[in-house]
């Protein structure tokens, strides 16, 4: 693992954030600086004005350095948006009679896997083995070894639309900065709040931002399926501001204050100094304003639900906990709400596995920019910014014991493992 500055940059509707981190010289994980400025040039995860969303990137990173006292120009962004999309595929390889399965069998399935007819404007972001079959028997994690004549692979790959993510790219750039590496969104969220046990449970995680809900699905400890819907915390504020008849900041300030996603966890004694058209003097009670806000933190809820459910089948049977995450999940009453619709156990998840500054990123907001240092560590040999990046990372070939140079593709297989079981 390489000992070196780590910058996790989350380019989102409503901010920008960049946090360093540090691996220190007893194996923590330090958080050494962090920058938060507000997002422009960006709408729901795509850039739609290059000089101010590289204007807010730049700043952001600079925020950041400027805690930590360093200076570094490599970032691991995430990728989000709605055009983020997940696949499953199928690779096989025949095997001969009396060989056991090797490393370069295990590569020839994956990179079949690989060649899903993915359409012209789309680019591969990852490809994540799921599960191995040997000669029918279901359930293998890793069949170098093993004898059989078929060898077969699930893999998931998670791909985005070719022309956001160049303008991401450019933006990033523009700003000075070099890509070390590109994660998807919702799985960077749950790399910087999942627990160990949680990764190794069927775990869903909702990363709740302001412009888009991110999804995803941990099984058994790998990436098992990722999304990202167009809705998020600003429709809330949007929702407010139609039916209070006040202007938007104004709705995302008394959301953020007095907001609740359930009526019975709102103030029945505090009166908001709002009065809209059609109510008497005197303002709007708060739980009537979280009867605004719980049917569209439902809808999300509920097409969240059917995302998942739609690619893994009933959440009652294939899903064991669920944590929410993101900006919007601070909301009060939104993991009570989520407990509800999806029938689970749920939990706010805030960033884990760091210390040093940990203060500063010790919410729910940081998520995936926290978990994209973690992603970091594990792909930090990367492509040259502007080459398309693609999974799994492959390493320089290394000495065995022996002293003598192993081969590149079991170097490569050991690695491919490592990154996801």
């Amino acid at each position: 693992m390489n000992e070196r500055l780590l910058v996790g940059l989350d380019i989102g509707t409503t901010k920008v954030t960049a946090v360093i981190g540090e691996r220190a010289a007893d194996g923590v994980l330090d958080i050494i600086g962090q920058g938060t400025v507000p997002s422009e040039g960006i709408r729901r995860g795509a850039v739609v004005n290059l000089e101010k969303a590289a204007d807010a990137i730049q700043r952001a990173v600079q925020a950041a350095q400027r805690v930590a006292g360093v200076e570094t120009d490599e970032v691991f962004v995430a990728v989000g948006g709605p055009q983020l999309q997940s696949h499953t595929s199928n690779g096989l390889a025949a095997i001969r009679r009396g060989q056991t399965i090797k490393p370069e069998d295990v590569e020839r399935a994956i990179e079949q896997a690989r060649a899903y007819p993915l359409d012209t404007d789309r680019e591969l972001l990852h490809v994540v083995p799921l599960e191995f079959r040997v000669d029918g028997q279901e359930g293998i994690h890793d069949p170098v070894g093993m004898t059989g004549v078929r060898l077969e692979v699930d893999v998931l790959l998670v791909s985005t639309a070719a022309g956001p993510l160049a303008n991401l790219k450019r933006a990033v750039e523009t700003a000075g900065l070099r890509i070390g590496g590109l994660a998807a969104a919702p799985y960077a969220a749950g790399l910087g709040v999942l627990l160990p046990e949680e990764r190794e449970m069927n775990t869903v995680v909702l990363d709740l931002g302001a412009g888009t809900t991110g999804v995803a699905y941990f099984k058994e400890g790998r990436l098992a399926y990722a999304e990202v819907l167009p809705l998020g915390g600003e429709l809330v504020s949007s929702d407010i501001a139609k039916l209070l008849k006040i202007p938007f900041e104004e709705a995302e300030r008394i959301k953020k204050k007095y907001g609740a996603a359930l009526p019975e966890l709102a103030d029945p004694e505090l009166v908001l100094e709002v009065t809209p058209p059609g109510h008497a003097a005197g303002g709007i009670p708060a739980p009537e304003l979280a009867r605004i806000i719980r049917p569209r933190v439902r809808e999300i809820f509920m097409l969240a639900r059917k995302s998942l459910e739609n690619a893994i089948g009933p959440l009652e049977v294939n899903a064991s906990k669920l944590v929410l995450t993101g900006g919007s999940a601070l909301l009060p009453g939104t993991d009570e709400l989520a407990r509800r619709d999806f029938g689970l156990p749920v939990r706010l998840g805030r960033p884990t596995g760091v210390e040093g500054l940990a203060d500063l990123v010790a919410s729910p907001a940081y998520a995936a920019a926290v978990g994209l240092i973690h992603y970091g560590e594990e792909h930090a040999e990367t492509p040259p910014s502007g080459q398309r990046f693609k999974l799994p990372v492959r390493p320089k070939v290394r000495k065995n014991e022996a002293g003598a140079p192993g081969t590149g593709v079991w170097e490569r297989i050991k690695a491919f493992f490592k990154d996801f079981f």
